[in-house]
Parts: C-alpha cells; structure tokens; sequence
C-alpha cells in the first residue's frame, strides 16, 4: 500500500477515551493534512476555479487555508450561482456564502470596510475568541511562546487602520501574567 493512502485512509483518533475511525476526509490537526489539503485546493484551482472566476468575472480572489474572500460587482456577478458552481466542483466539499453587511465583512481576522473610494481595515475578534497565548512556564519551544505576541505585534503595523480602529484595538489589548 502507498504511503500516501496508508495517511488518507487510515485515519485513527481517540476522544474521550473511545478510538474512532475517520471515514472520510483527511484527520484535522495531523502534519500531513495540511500539506495534502493545500496541495488538493492549488490543483483544484488550478484546472477548475480560475475557469469559473473568469466566467463570473470576478475581480478579485483571495484565500488563506480554506478561508476564501471574493471581490466582484453585483452587476456583472451572479454570486448565488458561482455557488452553485463551486459547490459542484467537489460534491464533498461545501462552499458556503458570507454577504457584507453595511459595506462590511469579516475575514480571517480583519474587518474590511467599503468605503465611497477606498477600503478601510479594523482588527476582527471572533465572539469566541479569548487571546489566550502559550504560557511562559510551559515546555513548549519558545518560538511557539513568541510567535503569538510577535503576530499581535505584527497585525497593528502591517495592517492599515483608521485612527479611530487604532484606539479601539489599543483599548481591547492588555496583557496579564500567567
């Protein structure tokens, strides 16, 4: 048996201690499924959602992992039936469809704001989302300990925000010890 199908189809995981088997798809969290989620998704784009971008002419398509922003103009895009198309693509694989709400969207972790000539940029919290960061008394790398605060860090000066998202993200940031 391939190495590649041993890691697709023999997908073990234990949850409160009772072992299940994964019947399908690719199990989350394990080194190799990213590698082989993205590898799929590049192909797939490659031989079929650019075909469908140029048919709806879309302005513009952006994704991180399985996070996926399109740009288009209402009157040239029937976004209901791109769906459609994408959903068809890969019968297991479901596309779902998020609208702006007053000129707003969220993705990844910006809210993207429409404004009459320009886009403006604020930080997005998920209603779940805690900032919790590795403790620094933990045993895992450092690197791992950092990298939190350094992408915090990062987000604010590559990100370009209105003055007005800059104070409100500086009152939301505090940082406690451990």
């Amino acid at each position: 048996m391939k190495i590649s199908r041993v890691l697709v189809e023999q997908n073990y995981f234990r949850f409160q201690g009772i072992i299940y088997v994964q019947n399908e798809g690719l199990a989350m969290g394990t080194p190799t499924s990213s590698i082989f989620s993205e590898t799929y998704l590049h192909y797939i784009e490659n031989t079929k959602v650019f075909e469908l971008l140029l048919r709806y002419k879309v302005k513009g398509y952006f994704r991180y992992n399985d996070d996926i922003l399109i740009m288009h103009k209402d009157d040239r895009t029937n976004i209901h039936n791109m769906l459609q198309d994408f959903n068809r693509l890969i019968p297991r694989i479901k596309f779902t469809l998020e609208k702006e709400e007053n000129n707003k969207i969220n993705f990844l972790d910006i809210t993207i704001a429409k404004n009459y000539d320009s886009l403006s940029f604020e930080i997005y919290r998920k209603p779940t989302t805690t900032d919790v960061i590795i403790p620094n008394d933990s045993y895992q790398p450092k690197e791992h300990k950092t990298a939190a605060i350094r992408y915090f860090h990062n987000r604010t000066r590559t990100h370009k925000m209105t003055s007005e998202a800059q104070k409100k993200r500086k009152k939301k940031t505090h940082y406690s010890k451990s």
